[in-house]
């Protein structure tokens, strides 16, 4: 038995196509890829692909899912790490997170593109948002036990939700304009990011 042939029998085939979308997307960008091209990198018929991908959106989608799939087990595994404060878990989730995106930059364009948040009535694609939401929640969770520590500052009264908002713009605005030729140097992105997460988000008026 050959080995797509293989690939057709033992069910595997759809990761196989979700493997060489990944090596097109790295290797020859964005634009590359179709299900034609994918038919022919993996070395099946043309029309195999659409045995699992109702279209080139349902495509992308699919690869999104993994995309945000893989950050949200990084985060996950920063956020639960009990044996490190909370701080640290803080600083290493931003590193994780700017690794990834700087790692992976067409990835992580594909993953944040207009294509797959402009239409969300599309199964593939609101499947694909969930997974993204599932990854924002790591963050959220993470600020909770940060607002929780920080209860006798005025930063107790800042909502996690919308500090994990602020930081994950902050991340994806550093992660975009590195990628783009930034002049930002990679080992100054964690401070940038984790700058101002510690000042108060609105001034009191009472003096402490």
């Amino acid at each position: 038995m050959s080995t797509q042939e293989s690939l057709y029998h033992h069910g595997n085939l759809r990761q196989a196509l979700l493997d060489s979308s990944l090596a097109i997307l790295r290797s020859e960008g964005i634009e590359a890829l179709s299900l034609r091209r994918l038919a022919e990198h993996t070395g099946v018929s043309r029309g195999a692909p659409y045995h699992h991908f109702r279209d080139k959106q349902a495509l992308l989608a699919s690869i999104g899912e993994l995309g945000f799939a893989e950050l949200d087990k990084l985060l996950q595994a920063v956020v639960e790490d009990e044996q490190q404060p909370l701080h640290e878990r803080l600083h290493q989730a931003v590193l994780g997170y700017l690794d990834f995106a700087t790692r992976q930059p067409a990835l992580y364009a594909l993953m944040f593109g207009r294509t797959l948040w402009q239409d969300s009535n599309d199964e593939g694609t609101a499947a694909f948002q969930r997974f993204a939401k599932d990854c924002f929640r790591q963050y959220v969770k993470l600020f909770e036990r940060l607002v929780e520590e920080c209860s006798t500052t005025r930063q107790a009264q800042a909502h996690p939700l919308r500090r994990a908002q602020s930081l994950w713009a902050t991340l994806h605005g550093l992660a975009s304009l590195t990628n783009n030729g930034g002049l930002f140097k990679a080992e100054d992105l964690a401070e940038i990011a984790c700058t101002g997460l510690i000042m108060p988000t609105k001034k009191s008026n009472n003096p402490d």
